[in-house]
């Protein structure tokens, strides 16, 4: 995946599994991450719940969060893309 601004391909972190997608711990708590910011290699970004087990998608690689595809509360399949990062 190219964005045209760079040279480095563009990250699209996938839920590892189907289940519900949280990208905020609690409805009153900010999201995890917002696009534009700058993330570390393994944090974490968002919640995902599968027959009330929660497990913390994290981040795969240093970068810019680009978008972030995943709606909160809702339903994904195994492999959705979640986010897209812009490595650095």
């Amino acid at each position: 995946m190219s964005n045209g601004n760079s040279d480095k391909e563009l990250v699209e972190v996938l839920a590892p599994l189907a289940g519900v997608c949280y990208l905020q711990a609690a409805p009153e708590e900010p999201p995890y991450v917002s696009v534009g910011d700058e993330v570390k290699k393994k944090q974490v970004l968002a919640l995902l719940e599968t027959m009330k087990v929660f497990q913390k998608v994290k981040s795969p690689v240093k970068g810019k969060i680009v978008k972030i595809a995943a709606e909160n509360e809702t339903a994904l399949s195994d492999s959705a893309v979640m986010f897209v990062i812009e490595p650095n």
